[in-house]
């Protein structure tokens, strides 16, 4: 099947004059705060640091104020703190200032991932009709003085997950997957467990953010090009920096004739750039992010960021022995497999039966 390759020169013709403009503004704030970060390392002085300190929240709230602009006229990116109820700010600001901290270990670290997907699950689903309700029969352990059982009403979003398909950029995004699946199985009244297309993709990390390229390999990847039209397809990924694989991947699929009847994205970070470019290159598309991060530095890493994702999640590949996608469950551990084992089923049916 072979390679696709999408370079960074293709996905800048997306961006608009004003893009650049918002872009460049948004770069030119950065460039400041970084010289108070210069500060913040190197003084010893209290009263320096609380100058610093002062100095770069205004900073933020300035590159806030642009990004709020932005958001308000750009209808296909739903940034979480901007969206949501003011009460809850204060715990997506905790989920990723502890996601960001070099001293957040690496179990702790995927509970973090897994609270930022239910808070942008709720983000994208809990804005429907919350009049009509799914009722759950629950069995209880309670059998004395008769087996018990219990009644909850849940919002009833079966339409508009029951159709859907988990679509994995490996290999960063295999857990974030599995846990929106795993939060789809919960909420359908049917137990409804999400199908899995995976996609083997990657950037060339010898170039720079300017010329990057990305590579889709279709023989490493695993599924099923005529069951994805129609279907509400949902790819999660915890940082979008360029957004460089989200679009080799779709226009693949638009290219081979897949006429998806929704595409959602689901982030824990993006970079401003990566959104814009995704919203300009795909027409059908939701972007539902927990936080946006002002720039991308030459290597194509979000700034400030949280460093590479895939390896705090997953560990660190040597470089000649990279994981496969069954190695890699394997090094989630018996919780991981316990927690998300119809989701796994579906994992091993995609991979085994091509």
């Amino acid at each position: 099947m072979g390679k696709i390759i999408l370079k960074a020169a293709d996905l800048d013709g997306y961006i608009t004059n004003e893009d650049n403009t918002r872009i460049g503004a948004m770069e030119k704030v950065y460039s400041e705060a970084m010289e108070v970060f210069k500060v913040l390392d190197s003084t010893k002085s209290i009263e320096k640091r609380k100058q610093a300190e002062s100095q770069l929240i205004d900073h933020f709230n300035r590159m806030g104020d642009i990004m709020r602009d932005i958001h308000s006229s750009e209808p296909k990116i739903n940034v979480y703190s901007f969206n949501a109820p003011n009460e809850t700010h204060g715990e997506a600001s905790r989920i990723i200032a502890k996601l960001r901290d070099t001293r957040t270990q690496q179990s702790e670290f995927i509970y973090y991932i897994q609270r930022a997907y239910e808070l942008l699950f709720n983000q994208a689903f809990g804005s429907h009709d919350t009049k009509k309700k799914n009722y759950l029969i629950t069995k209880t352990p309670v059998a004395i003085p008769v087996q018990n059982f219990a009644v909850h009403k849940i919002p009833d979003i079966d339409e508009e997950i029951e159709n859907t398909v988990m679509c994995v950029m490996l290999r960063g995004a295999l857990l974030p997957s599995m846990i929106v699946s795993k939060e789809i199985q919960e909420y359908s009244s049917s137990h409804y467990v999400t199908p899995f297309a995976l996609f083997s993709i990657k950037r060339d990390d010898s170039k720079r953010e300017h010329n990057m390229e990305y590579i889709l390999d279709l023989d490493k990847s695993y599924f099923d090009v005529e069951s994805l039209s129609g279907k509400d397809l949902i790819f999660a990924d915890p940082m979008n920096a360029t957004g460089g694989s989200f679009v080799t991947i779709v226009k693949y699929l638009l290219d081979q004739g897949v006429k998806p009847k929704s595409i959602r994205f689901f982030t824990v970070i993006s970079a401003l750039k990566g959104a814009m470019r995704i919203a300009r290159a795909i027409e059908n598309i939701s972007i539902y992010t927990l936080w946006m991060d002002p720039v991308l530095n030459d290597i194509a890493y979000i700034l400030p960021g949280l460093g590479d994702a895939g390896d705090r999640i997953n560990g660190v590949d040597v470089e000649e022995h990279p994981r496969n996608i069954i190695q890699l469950i394997a090094d989630y551990g018996a919780n991981i497999a316990s927690l998300y084992r119809a989701q796994l089923r579906e994992i091993e049916r995609t991979v085994l039966g091509r």
